[in-house]
């Protein structure tokens, strides 16, 4: 049995098994499409992953989940150590990555100051972990 199908503005005839596949590969398509763009921030959708590749994501061993929660754990309780001033002023430089003289700007104070908070953080770092400063 034969089918006519519009392919690209023109009237073409194809089997039933033909139409089908087409459908098939039309809906895949599609569906891909909207995976992608659902995913469009970077969400990792597995599916497609292990249908296209044949593998799974990574994923971090029990090991690694256990010593990434233990440096985070030393690491809070280093900053726990730390005034409440130099606390906001080394977060703001080493996660925000701003420079001593923004963060002196929205603080409100010297440069300098800044400079000596952050210095402090990090003496009481190394003298958590055991290094020289």
């Amino acid at each position: 049995m034969e089918i006519t199908i519009n392919y690209y503005g023109q009237a073409v005839s194809v089997s039933v098994e033909v139409y089908e596949y087409l459908t098939q590969a039309d809906h895949k398509a599609e569906n891909l499409a909207h995976e992608q763009r659902r995913h469009w921030d970077g969400r990792e959708f597995d599916e497609y992953i292990i249908a296209t590749e044949g593998r799974l994501p990574y994923c971090a061993t029990p090991e690694e989940l256990i010593c990434q929660r233990e440096t985070l754990d030393e690491i809070l309780s280093v900053l726990a150590l730390c005034t409440d001033t130099q606390r906001e002023r080394f977060l703001l430089y080493a996660l925000h990555d701003f420079s001593y003289a923004e963060i002196a700007e929205m603080c409100g104070c010297s440069k300098v100051s800044v400079c000596q908070s952050i210095a402090g953080v990090r003496k009481k770092f190394f003298k958590f972990f055991g290094k020289t400063y």
